[in-house]
């Protein structure tokens, strides 16, 4: 199985990236599933029903979303409505939604995604990522009901993601790193058989501070001051992510791949 996934999408040039080469970029790579983090798609802040819509409609698998998961307030509800959005399983237990769930492609062949939400250096103390994998992977075991897992550990630090790659190896197919919006080339096959990435980096515009029109975030890195509110870089996007490849038996990674389409982040030769 050959699976796609690609980081935060974010704000209009992302959305744009995704829904203008998404099905193209799916048919080279001959994708068989893709999932796609949203966490910034709408404004950088959050998913709308309206903007996931839009790249479900492009193409998409599955959305996964993150700390922001909420911050468009008709995701309350749309959640609900539509099984192929996951929020973290770390997540306030009262919160709507699933954080893991089984998904079938073309073939009939079971891939499960999961999300959570890492600890170290983010905002909120959320449940213990650790434990929370673990019991979904537990009931779930790789090579069994799931022919391919893929969990997406929306986290600040690197450790922690790298930490959550080896407590997954052998156990899931991917574990890629989401939330810091830079790509990281350790693209990498862990010794068990897992699939590792430490973060995918993002769909949006590099010309910018981690998607970010750049003037308001270098303003207050120099003087300490706000003049006003972050806005989303509006130039090409580039796609980023990574492809692995797995056995449909045993689930595990055959080959992975560093993925950069378009805008300023595409692979030059030497």
């Amino acid at each position: 199985m050959r699976t796609l996934f690609l980081g935060d999408v974010m704000g209009r040039a992302g959305r744009a990236a995704i829904t203008d080469r998404l099905p193209d970029l799916r048919a080279r790579l001959k994708a068989d599933f893709c999932v796609v983090n949203g966490e910034n798609a709408s404004s950088g802040v959050g998913l709308s029903g309206a903007h996931a819509k839009t790249l479900l409609d492009a193409g998409v698998d599955c959305l996964t979303l993150g700390d922001h998961a909420f911050d468009q307030k008709d995701m309350l509800g749309f959640i609900d409505t539509e099984p192929r959005i996951l929020r973290p399983l770390n997540f306030a237990k009262q919160a709507p939604g699933r954080g893991h769930r089984l998904y079938t492609d073309a073939r009939g062949r079971k891939i499960l995604v999961l999300q959570v939400l890492g600890q170290v250096f983010m905002k909120r103390a959320y449940d213990d990522p650790f434990s929370a994998v673990d019991a979904v992977l537990r009931a779930h075991p790789l090579g069994g009901q799931a022919q391919m897992i893929l969990v997406d550990v929306h986290c600040e630090a690197t450790s922690e993601k790298m930490g959550m790659g080896h407590f997954c190896d052998g156990r899931a197919s991917l574990v890629v790193g989401t939330h810091t919006h830079v790509p990281t080339g350790d693209a990498q096959i862990l010794p068990g058989g897992t699939g590792f990435q430490t973060d995918a980096g993002m769909c949006g515009d590099y010309n910018s501070v981690i998607g970010m029109d750049k003037a308001e975030p270098m303003r207050r890195f120099v003087t300490g001051m706000s003049k006003g509110r972050f806005q989303p870089a509006l130039d090409e996007a580039t796609l980023s992510g990574v492809l692995v490849e797995t056995d449909d038996r045993t689930g595990k990674a055959t080959a992975i791949h560093m993925i950069r389409d378009g805008g300023r982040l595409q692979p030059s030769a030497p």
